[in-house]
């Protein structure tokens, strides 16, 4: 399968010094206008993260909706929903609605969620685990429905006053397609064999939440591996897709040097306890150019991987992060096997 990279944005919006996106309109005008000029380089993709309670993006598909409308090749997605906070039937309309507008380019990360600002942030949504669950089980179930609903399943029976007859109703709209589409969040080897058992693309971003003492992208690439082998024990037919997230920054001009060329700290994997258990997080890739790239061709994860997720500093404008992926498009991404879209 041919190498694909995408951005990734958080949306941060902020009225501080140096941010251009200093409001949530900004976050998300900017958003569109980056997927626009990302497609104009021959990015693959364009994904954007869900945060709530955050001046960050929070409600993805009006976003993606408008992406799509605007552009006519990229990939559009998510990295990653939250689905402890979603109503799975409402959230298949909107999935099937955005799909449609798009031509089915949507490829939507999806995940159990992640530790956050707010306390008890789902359950002030109106989702509480039942007494026998955790958070984790909730998401899982949410998911399950909300993939039965766009893959066409009945999930109510019709009114027989109103049809003369009681049967099976599904969502509507439909997208075809669009259930082969689903990508799980995975932050451990257990979760991505669970990902492959229930037949969703893998994603995995710069952190994982367990530590075996080996370099972050050889624990990512055992992760694959494990993903690959009990994708192939399920016995599914379809050829799986595994993304992984990454911080590349090239440095090639001053500006490039003034905000981040005191980074060299971070281009080394940290280890951290996060949410009850350690986590290891993925080093940043910052630097010359050609150095990057030669980083990044060791790197076992990445080239494991068919989808590299680059992560953007969004606060700096359209103008600047358009700059920096036509610098990784050119003199970067080449060296892990990538080449323009058509």
């Amino acid at each position: 399968m041919k190498k694909k990279i995408g951005f990734l944005s958080f949306g941060h919006y902020q009225p501080v010094p140096g941010s251009v996106a200093r409001t949530a309109r900004d976050a998300l005008v900017q958003s569109i206008e980056l997927a626009e000029a990302a497609e104009e380089l021959g990015i693959d993709g364009a994904f954007v993260r869900v945060h709530h309670f955050a001046r960050q993006l929070a409600s993805p598909f009006p976003l993606l909706a408008a992406m799509g409308a605007r552009t006519t090749k990229i990939e559009i997605g998510t990295a990653v929903i939250d689905m402890r906070y979603e109503n799975p039937l409402y959230m298949a309309e909107d999935a099937a609605a955005a799909d449609l507008i798009s031509g089915g380019r949507l490829q939507l990360g999806v995940s159990r969620g992640s530790p956050e600002s707010a306390l008890d942030g789902a359950q002030s949504f109106g989702y509480l685990p039942a007494e026998d669950q955790t958070d984790a089980d909730m998401a899982r179930a949410h998911t399950e429905l909300f993939r039965a609903a766009i893959d066409g399943a009945g999930v109510v029976l019709s009114n027989p006053q109103m049809t003369g007859q009681s049967r099976p109703l599904a969502i509507e709209p439909q997208s075809p397609g669009l259930s082969e589409r689903i990508w799980w969040g995975s932050g451990t080897r257990a979760t991505a064999v669970w990902t492959a058992e229930h037949g969703m693309n893998l994603m995995s971003s710069t952190l994982l939440t367990e530590d075996t003492g080996v370099p972050f992208d050889q624990l990512q690439a055992e992760q694959i591996a494990l993903y690959r082998a009990a994708w192939k024990e399920a016995g599914w037919e379809r050829e799986p897709r595994v993304s992984v997230s990454r911080s590349v920054i090239p440095i090639v001009s001053d500006l490039d040097r003034q905000y981040f060329g005191g980074r060299s700290a971070e281009n080394e994997d940290q280890v951290g306890h996060l949410d009850g258990g350690l986590a290891r997080f993925g080093k940043s890739y910052t630097g010359e150019p050609d150095a990057i790239a030669e980083e990044l061709a060791k790197d076992a994860a990445v080239q494991d991987a068919d989808t590299i997720l680059l992560t953007v500093p969004n606060q700096l404008g359209v103008e600047y992060n358009a700059r920096l992926l036509e610098t990784i498009a050119k003199h970067v991404a080449p060296a892990i096997g990538w080449s323009p879209a058509s």
